[in-house]
């Protein structure tokens, strides 16, 4: 940028946003650019961001980050799939990463299984997911398969330790030049023209000038809410739960490479196994569980012991009304709150950082600027939305809880796309859309939504024909897993942090 006086970008808060957003901006926008953050190590984060999806690779690889390194860094392990446990009464299912099958030219594997079940000759769906196969086997493996014509690639996440990589980050953004103060924000200046935001006033009387500031100060919203304003849009309605306990347990001996969501009569629970402890959590609504009986039922259903007392976090789901206002923009819990069933928060600040990138403004932001993100950011959190309502809403528990969640309707969206589904066996992704079609198939098979069509491409085979694809389809996957190594051994080759993995 030519210019003479440093474009300053202030980032209000620490923790993963904070440290994600500060390490990619002084990744990526070189000199005439000056970052600085903002936190009080006397304010704790919330830190229940531990499972991730595959794009956090992309984010490590922009920076040039080391994969092994940050898997030791992080006290990391790997993360092919989420098991559902519970939430219907057909048991367990997963949401696995990857490809399920292999597409027939323009037809889509998901019609030529429909055949299959309707000849009798397909086995269940995950059979034909890879991921699924191996996160069931308990082994990881990461590069091309050995039939890499048939199979692709097997992609994967990470479960970490999200303080860990906020440190981590904090490392690489500070050696590269971004300016940390330490303090609490008590005051917010704004503009007496614009009313944009001037500077952050800290305790002993310090003031952080700024042009752009990124509001990373979790629910609390310093700047987005408190000093501009901006509304928040309450989903409440549709995702009720609105409360969470957490605690980490002794490190687990079922070391799996997945993480579980098992439901329960109000809620849910998490389980996330990292090299040093398990990750756990439940979450709830109120209004059908208190806080003791949520916390009794969270420490009856550890693995191992627990290391400490669960920890309160309450939240209410839903966005801001605008994720940039002014010169303001919002990322993580500032910009909205979206619980982690699918394991998107940390892959939403991201995303954010990316939004923030390719449309960084000059020293003044255009108004068509700052609704073409608002456009983006809003897009993208309800999609996400959408794929979480349909956990609750198709279920058969007999809770009040679940019953309550069948009976309330889903978004317009939301109801096109099943009502798509179960009359042609069809999904259609939109742009902007963060779940493939194929993560909307095995969450809409898992639930029990049934199709009652599929393609008629798919009848043009003999039965005979589909019954020797499906069958090898399933034969291949289960080849390659069984060469695959255990899960624990490949951390242990692959960034081994815990003595007990690492001996």
């Amino acid at each position: 940028m030519a210019t003479t006086t440093p474009y300053r970008i202030v980032i209000a808060g620490g923790g993963t946003a904070g440290w994600m957003a500060a390490a990619a901006l002084i990744r990526f926008l070189g000199q005439g650019f000056a970052v600085t953050l903002v936190e009080s190590d006397a304010i704790g984060t919330v830190g229940v961001g531990e499972a991730t999806i595959p794009q956090i690779g992309m984010f490590n690889a922009s920076l040039g980050i080391d994969e092994d390194a940050f898997v030791a860094a992080t006290r990391a392990s790997y993360k092919l799939a989420i098991e559902f446990v519970g939430w219907t009464r057909g048991g367990r299912y997963m949401h696995a990463f990857g490809d399920v099958g292999r597409d027939n030219g323009l037809l889509a594997f998901r019609h030529t299984w429909l055949r299959g079940m309707a000849e009798g000759v397909a086995a269940p769906l995950c059979a034909y997911a890879l991921n699924n196969v191996a996160a069931l086997g308990n082994r990881m493996q990461r590069g091309p398969t050995r039939t890499v014509r048939v199979l692709p690639e097997m992609p994967y996440a990470f479960h970490l330790d999200a303080g860990l990589y906020a440190r981590f980050l904090r490392d690489y953004a500070e050696a590269r030049g971004v300016v940390r103060h330490e303090g609490r924000i008590e005051a917010v200046t704004r503009n007496g023209a614009d009313g944009d935001v001037a500077a952050l006033h800290l305790d002993s009387d310090r003031r952080i000038e700024g042009d752009l500031f990124l509001d990373c100060t979790g629910f609390h919203a310093r700047l987005i809410g408190e000093a501009m304003g901006v509304g928040y849009q309450d989903w409440s309605h549709w995702l009720p739960c609105d409360r969470a306990l957490a605690v980490p347990s002794a490190r687990a001996r079922d070391f799996t490479p997945y993480t579980r969501a098992t439901a329960h009569d109000a809620g849910w629970q998490w389980r996330i196994p990292l090299q040093h402890r398990t990750g756990n959590g439940i979450v709830y609504a109120s209004r059908y569980l208190s806080d003791d009986e949520a916390a009794a039922r969270l420490l009856a259903g550890l693995d191992e012991p627990a290391l400490g007392d669960p920890r309160p976090i309450r939240f209410r789901t839903g966005r801001r009304e605008q994720a940039w206002a002014g010169n303001v923009i919002a990322l993580g819990l500032s910009s909205g709150f979206l619980e982690p069933l699918e394991s998107t928060s940390i892959h939403m600040i991201q995303s954010a950082v990316e939004r923030i990138l390719k449309l960084l403004p000059g020293r003044r932001a255009p108004a068509p600027l700052r609704d073409s993100y608002n456009r983006q950011a809003a897009h993208e959190s309800e999609r996400i939305r959408d794929f979480l309502i349909l956990h609750y809403w198709a279920n058969d528990r007999d809770a009040p809880f679940w019953r309550e969640r069948r009976e309330t309707p889903v978004p317009h969206g939301l109801a096109e796309k099943i009502a798509l589904w179960r009359e042609t066996g069809e999904i259609l992704r939109e742009d902007g859309d963060l779940f493939s079609d194929v993560a909307w198939l095995q969450v809409l098979v898992g639930q029990g939504i049934t199709a009652r069509g599929h393609h008629p491409l798919a009848d043009q085979p003999p039965r005979a024909q589909i019954a020797e694809y499906l069958d090898l389809l399933a034969k291949l996957n289960a080849r390659e897993v069984a060469q695959m190594p255990p899960h624990s051994d490949f951390v242990r080759a692959h960034g081994a942090a815990d003595a007990e993995i690492a001996a």
